[in-house]
């Protein structure tokens, strides 16, 4: 088995080869075995049981994807994302998109995507990371309101339908990345004590939120989806980056669609046209800089687009409760 180019240092090369170990399911596939659903689920419907891979005690763990066999059509009742350590690994995605995770890369899974994997071989190590919602609650807390990580690692928390279900990052040249995923993983393995696996991961899954966020970018490039599902990102991306000065007419004219499509488009997955969602985005970095600098409320407004206080302060008042002012000193 050829390793992945990352791991070359001995430690490295150790962990590849203890997470390329066969499983005790894996050897009973390769003797002709088939999924056992029962050691996954306990329902009829094929709905993988967090209770069913966390040990007692544990928000996360890990668990090394079963290789040798197609893995059928199944869903989470957890948060669940994928980190493809060597050799790649072929998913389908609600039944029609079709991703390959090659090593490097991460999938983050929506407790609404269902997902199923082509038959992997021995050199193909991918590692599942089981995830209880509570686990986020500090890594959250470490990546700005309105990032669109954190609203899509939010929707995974609850079963409502979402308009986006999983988001690819194609990392494998983002050496950072490597790195905090190297460094939960050998937490998993080599540590025994609850509090400090739980206590390290949600630090390390910070860093990783806030890293994976400066190239959202990135997110689900050349994946053949559906058509309003890349529309809609492409457009959340734009009011991400443009958020102080973007305008429907230059997002339309980027995406080559009429604007009163592009708006009609965010009301109906998001609930907010274009101009809501604009708003909601300078509202939210606003807050953000109230809570996390000393900047005066003339110079945030004035940061984020705005050049007229009274509307300022009237929005802000309507989307939070209270005047910018004791927004920063409750925060």
């Amino acid at each position: 088995m050829q390793l992945n180019s990352f791991y070359n240092l001995p430690m490295e090369k150790s962990l590849l080869q203890q997470l390329s170990q066969l499983t005790e399911e894996e050897q009973e596939i390769l003797k002709g075995g088939v999924i056992d659903k029962n050691r996954y689920s306990s329902g009829n419907s094929f709905v993988i049981d967090s209770e069913k891979l966390l040990k007692k005690g544990r928000l996360i763990e890990i668990r090394p994807h079963t290789r040798f066999v197609h893995f059928p059509k199944h869903t989470h009742n957890y948060v669940e994302f994928v980190y493809m350590v060597s050799g790649e690994t072929h998913h389908i995605l609600n039944g029609t998109d079709e991703i390959t995770l090659k090593a490097g890369e991460l999938l983050f899974l929506n407790q609404n995507a269902t997902q199923e994997i082509l038959p992997a071989s021995e050199g193909d190590v991918a590692i599942n990371f089981i995830l209880l919602p509570e686990f986020f609650d500090e890594a959250l807390q470490m990546i700005p309101e309105g990032d669109l990580l954190r609203d899509f690692l939010i929707s995974t928390l609850s079963p409502e339908s979402s308009f986006l279900t999983y988001l690819h990052f194609p990392t494998a040249d983002i050496l950072p990345v490597q790195n905090l995923m190297e460094n939960m993983i050998f937490t998993m393995l080599k540590q025994d004590s609850e509090t400090i696996i739980n206590n390290i991961n949600k630090t390390t899954m910070g860093l990783l939120l806030q890293t994976l966020s400066v190239y959202v970018s990135l997110v689900n490039q050349g994946t053949p989806s559906q058509y309003e599902q890349n529309l809609l990102l492409t457009v959340l991306k734009y009011i991400d980056a443009h958020y102080k000065h973007g305008t429907l007419e230059a997002i339309a004219e980027q995406t080559k669609q009429p604007t009163y499509y592009i708006s009609r488009l965010l009301k109906k997955h998001t609930g907010k046209n274009f101009k809501e969602q604009l708003m909601t985005r300078r509202l939210q970095q606003a807050a953000y800089l109230l809570s996390h600098t000393t900047l005066t409320i003339e110079d945030i407004y004035t940061y984020i687009g705005y050049d007229n206080s009274s509307y300022f302060y009237r929005k802000f008042k309507e989307a939070y409760g209270m005047s910018p002012r004791d927004y920063r000193l409750a925060n």
